[in-house]
């Protein structure tokens, strides 16, 4: 659903669809879970939202694309802040969060667990 014939709407969603690392699809093509959106009365498209266990990765995806480089590469400061993010989020209730965070920031699963600790101390 792209080109030069897309609707105004489908543009206007896709930084959000993509930011969650959901797919549109057109309405014809909706399944199951997916979410059709209107636009005055007309079924312009569906969003495919992705299985949870993908979230995680989506979200640190998109932490790498705003920051300009891999989370590896962050300063400690920048990456404390990125643990908050993903905590808000809601990244360390999934299955193996900890650890998959700690190997993107290239940290030990113990300093996430300090940078968790700290933000929750200050509160």
């Amino acid at each position: 659903m792209s080109g030069a014939g897309e609707h105004p709407f489908a543009a206007a969603v896709k930084p959000l669809v993509d930011a969650m690392g959901g797919e549109i699809v057109g309405p014809d093509e909706a399944s199951g879970d997916d979410v059709v959106l209107s636009w005055e009365g007309e079924e312009v498209l569906a969003v495919r939202l992705p299985h949870l266990s993908d979230s995680l990765d989506h979200l640190l995806v998109d932490l790498e694309r705003r920051h300009g480089k891999p989370l590896k590469d962050l300063d400690r400061k920048t990456k404390q802040s990125v643990v908050r993010i993903l905590e808000t989020r809601g990244a360390f209730t999934v299955r193996h969060g900890v650890e998959t965070v700690a190997t993107a920031l290239g940290v030990s699963r113990f300093t996430v667990y300090n940078y968790l600790n700290r933000e929750n101390g200050s509160k």
